[in-house]
């Protein structure tokens, strides 16, 4: 499949919208709409904001070339008004909200996008779409680094996602603290570390373990990591060290009763005088079965499908809604779909310790500031120009301190409310 461009992205009801709304005079009207979640996917106490740079970049070279207009008036999904509206197409309003990095809960406003109505309501499926994936990815990876308590984690998942979703997931990924990734086109994208090892192919490609294990060792020396479940766990190790002697780097187990083989391995490796050789664990690996190992010796994790699925959150059921027509504020009234109208300024209240209390989000105002209050929401886009933004490893660092900052509750694996209480205070 080639790459899509961004502006074939957007949906056949958005253009249906544009084409009417420049029949009738309204697409010009300003308008601001609002990104956020009704509530958290089942069992999770915080969201965490991701994607937001790769969105923006996406957003400032959002533009129709004569070819897709061409699709799209010959589909007849459009006029020859729109037609000519999207050869015209850049981005000339703002977009604020939650820096990358930042945790999010219901309600909270983490993308303002402010502007004419048609030129915001073209953007609403690429906005959803990489949040939604991004957002994702990055609250489950999030949930893994702690149950992990400090051990690094592997992101491999490119083989269980889209090729293109595989490159956003591993930086998501990264952004919540993974420590690399196997992807080799999100290094070279966004700098991220890679890592990797060979498959069981390579050992069976060989006439025995110690062969395949020498032709790796021969390859990249020592300071490799030798997949030692093949055949059988413990003479797999007892080949490994035969091969590589007693300073290999590291061996990793893909099956099995991994709390058990970590103990065994552990034993045999220190038996046989590696006792500086790590082991890293993979195989289905989420923040359940990896909080089971915190006591067991595993050096490091190795996270698959379920990192790059959202480990059973694959969205993080964001809605992008029009909350503000010419100042107006407008809401919709849907049984559990309702919505608080006006444009939102969301702060963040902490103890002078440093632990968050609550969220506060108001609508068509700022909330009173108190001490130790922080500003949640950043100008990304200003007059449809890009601002600075913080980097990938500085949004990382950010996130850590973010999870340091909320109640240990708010941490847990299991279901509950969310992490801290958000209190919404709509227009008077």
């Amino acid at each position: 499949m080639e790459t899509i461009a961004p502006a074939l992205l957007t949906d056949h009801y958005e253009l249906t919208m544009i084409s009417a709304a420049l029949k009738d005079g309204t697409a010009d009207r300003p308008c601001v709409f609002e990104v956020f979640a009704r509530r958290l996917p089942t069992g999770r106490r915080y969201g965490v904001v991701a994607g937001t740079d790769r969105l923006i970049d996406m957003i400032a070279g959002f533009r129709f070339d004569a070819g897709e207009i061409e699709y799209l008036r010959s589909s007849g999904v459009i006029d020859a008004p729109t037609a000519a509206w999207l050869a015209n197409y850049r981005f000339t309003g703002d977009i604020d909200g939650y820096p990358e990095g930042e945790l999010f809960f219901p309600g909270s406003p983490i993308l303002t996008v402010s502007g004419k109505f048609a030129e915001c309501v073209v953007l609403e499926t690429l906005i959803l779409s990489v949040l939604n994936h991004d957002c994702a990815i990055a609250a489950a990876a999030a949930r893994m680094v702690t149950a992990a308590r400090g051990r690094p984690i592997i992101e491999m998942g490119s083989r269980r996602t889209h090729e293109q979703a595989a490159v956003a997931a591993a930086r998501a990924a990264y952004l919540a603290g993974f420590a690399s990734t196997s992807n080799l086109a999100a290094g070279r994208a966004y700098g991220i570390p890679t890592t990797g090892t060979s498959a069981h192919a390579f050992t069976l490609l060989h006439d025995d373990e110690p062969a395949a294990f020498g032709s790796q060792v021969a390859a990249l020396g020592k300071n490799t990591t030798l997949l030692v479940d093949t055949y059988d766990i413990s003479q797999g190790i007892r080949n490994a060290i035969a091969v590589a002697g007693p300073d290999l780097r590291a061996v990793r187990i893909d099956s099995g009763d991994l709390s058990v083989l970590a103990q065994q391995s552990r034993e045999l490796l220190d038996s046989l005088g590696a006792t500086e050789t790590k082991i890293i664990v993979s195989g289905d690996m989420d923040e359940y079965s990896i909080a089971t190992l915190a006591a067991e010796p595993v050096d490091m994790y190795g996270a698959g499908t379920a990192v790059v699925t959202g480990s059973g959150a694959p969205t993080a059921g964001l809605v992008y809604k029009l909350v503000e027509v010419a100042g107006r504020p407008v809401v919709k009234r849907s049984e559990n779909k309702a919505t608080v109208g006006g444009r939102k300024t969301a702060v963040r209240r902490h103890k002078p310790t440093g632990t968050a209390i609550e969220e506060v989000i108001v609508s068509q105002g700022v909330p009173d500031h108190q001490a130790n209050d922080r500003l949640l929401q950043r100008t990304f886009i200003a007059d449809g120009e890009p601002q600075e933004r913080p980097s990938l490893l500085e949004s990382r660092d950010h996130l850590r301190q973010c999870l340091i900052s909320i109640p240990w509750e708010g941490l847990k694996l299991s279901a509950g409310d969310p992490a801290i209480p958000v209190i919404i205070i709509p227009t008077v």
